[in-house]
C-alpha cells in the first residue's frame, strides 16, 4: 500500500536531480494512501500531511483500520482449521491411497509450518521461506512438489471460498526452484572475506570493490561510473544506476555505454562508507575522461565521459582484462574459483536479508524487475525465525476493545 506524492512527479529534473512538480502542485491534498478494503477493492484516501498518510498506511497494513476490517471469524480462520474443512468435504470422493497419503501430508508438513497461523496473514514471502526450509534438509525434490501441490490447492480452494483474497502460491515459480535455485549464488563470501579482497586490491581499483559489496553494482555498472552527479550524488546521498561500460568492436568500433541490465537503471541510496571511499578515490586517484558513444537514451551520441576505473596507463578496462586482474587478487584474497565480482553483489544481497532487510527493499537495493526474483535468489537468508503466533487476531481484539470503550449516544444521555 504505496503512499504517493501528488504534488510531485517520480521523474527528476535531469540537471538539479530533484523531483518535477506535477500539474496537481500547490492544490488539494498532497498524500495518496493505496488500499485493498474489507472486500479487496481497491479504494484510495488523502491526506493534506504525511504524517497522516503514514499512520493510516500503518493501520491498514496491520489490519486495524475500520476500512479493512474484515469479520473476525474471517480474520481469525487459521490455515489448520480451513484445511480440516477443506479435507472432510473432499475425502469422500478420494480413494484409499490418497485418504491416507493427504491427512499424513498435511499432519506432517503443511500443518508444522502453517497450521497455526491466520490463514490471510500466509504472504509470498512465508511459501518461498517454507521452501527454503524444506530444500534445506535435503527433501527430495518429488516430495517438495507434492506438499507444493497440496498447499497451493487448498490455498485455491480458500480463495473461491472468499477465506483469502488471492493465493500467495501463485507468486511462486517452482520449477526453477527445484532447479536448486538457479539464480542462487554458488558461493558467497563473509564480510571478513570481502575485507581482506580489499586489502589484496590496488588503490585504484578499492572503490570498485566497495561498489560491488556496499550497493550491489554490477561489474559492467561499476566500469560505466563516471564522475559528476550523473552517477553518484554526494549532497543527496544518492546513487544513479544508469548505465554500464560495453565493448563491441563491431558495432561500435570499441567501448560505449548503454543503460544497465534490462529494467534494473534507478537511483539507490548511497551508503556513507561507500561515499568515502568515492571521494577518495576521486581525489587520490582521480578520473579519466574518454569520448564515447552514449547509447542510454535509445539514440547514439558521442559526449565526454570522465570514467572513475581505468587501468594503470589510464585505458578503459575489457572485461578479459579485468578477468586476468581479478583472478591475482582473489587468489591473494584466499577467495575460491567461484568467488566473482558477482559475488559482491550476493554478499550485500544476503547481508541485507539475513539482517532482517524486507525482502521488497532488498529488491529495490538490487533493481530487481519483480519481487520474485529476489526471493527466489536469496530466499536461503531469509531470518529464519519464529513469526508472532495469533497477530491478526490479537490486533482485531485491541481494535475492538478501543472501540468498545467510546460512548455510545445512550452513555451520553
Amino acid at each position: 500500500m504505496p503512499i504517493d506524492d501528488l504534488w510531485y512527479l517520480k521523474k527528476r529534473d535531469p540537471d538539479t536531480k530533484k523531483p518535477l512538480p506535477s500539474k496537481r502542485y500547490g492544490r488539494g491534498k498532497r498524500w495518496r494512501v493505496r488500499y485493498a478494503d474489507a472486500d479487496n477493492n481497491d479504494r484510495e484516501r488523502l491526506f493534506d500531511l504525511k504524517r497522516d498518510a503514514e499512520t493510516f498506511d500503518l493501520a491498514c497494513r496491520s489490519g486495524v483500520a475500520p476500512e479493512v476490517l474484515v469479520k473476525r471469524a474471517e480474520a481469525e480462520l487459521t490455515f489448520g482449521e480451513y484445511a480440516q474443512r477443506w479435507r472432510e468435504a473432499r475425502e469422500s470422493g478420494w480413494s484409499t491411497e490418497t485418504r491416507r497419503r493427504i491427512p499424513q501430508n498435511l499432519r506432517k508438513h503443511l500443518l508444522p509450518a502453517f497450521g497455526e497461523e491466520a490463514i490471510r496473514s500466509i504472504t509470498l514471502t512465508d511459501v518461498l521461506s517454507w521452501l527454503g526450509r524444506l530444500l534445506d534438509k535435503q527433501t527430495p525434490k518429488s516430495s517438495v512438489s507434492l506438499y507444493f501441490g497440496l498447499f497451493k490447492t487448498i490455498m485455491n480452494a480458500a480463495v473461491v471460498d472468499k477465506a483469502i483474497p488471492d493465493n500467495p502460491c501463485n507468486g511462486v515459480k517452482l520449477a526453477q526452484i527445484l532447479r536448486g535455485l538457479s539464480r542462487a549464488p554458488k558461493w558467497v563470501p563473509t564480510g571478513d572475506q570481502v575485507l581482506k579482497l580489499v586489502e589484496v586490491v590496488p588503490r585504484r581499483f578499492r572503490a570498485a570493490i566497495w561498489l560491488g559489496a556496499g550497493e550491489g553494482l554490477r561489474l559492467g555498472e561499476v566500469l560505466g561510473m563516471e564522475a559528476g552527479s550523473r552517477c553518484a550524488d554526494f549532497e543527496h546521498g544518492e546513487l544513479h544506476v544508469v548505465q554500464q561500460l560495453r565493448h563491441s568492436p563491431e558495432h561500435f568500433g570499441g567501448f560505449y555505454l548503454s543503460s544497465p541490465k534490462s529494467g534494473s537503471a534507478g537511483t539507490v541510496d548511497l551508503d556513507a562508507v561507500v561515499a568515502e571511499e568515492l571521494a577518495a578515490h576521486l581525489n587520490e586517484v582521480g578520473p579519466v575522461e574518454f569520448e564515447l558513444p552514449d547509447i542510454t537514451t535509445g539514440e547514439r551520441l558521442i559526449r565526454p565521459v570522465a570514467v572513475l576505473f581505468t587501468s594503470a596507463r589510464g585505458k578503459l578496462l575489457t572485461d578479459t582484462y579485468w578477468s586476468e586482474l581479478w583472478a591475482d587478487w582473489r587468489q591473494a584474497a584466499g577467495w575460491p574459483k567461484e568467488g566473482t565480482f558477482h559475488s559482491l553483489r550476493h554478499f550485500f544481497a544476503t547481508t541485507l536479508m539475513s539482517n532482517g532487510v524486507e525482502p521488497q527493499e532488498v529488491q529495490k537495493a538490487l533493481r530487481h524487475a519483480n519481487l520474485r526474483i529476489t526471493l527466489e535468489t536469496y530466499v536461503h537468508w531469509l531470518p529464519k525465525k519464529d513469526r508472532p503466533r495469533g497477530l491478526v487476531g490479537s490486533l482485531l481484539r485491541q481494535a475492538d476493545g478501543k472501540s468498545s470503550e467510546r460512548p455510545t449516544d445512550q452513555d451520553q444521555n
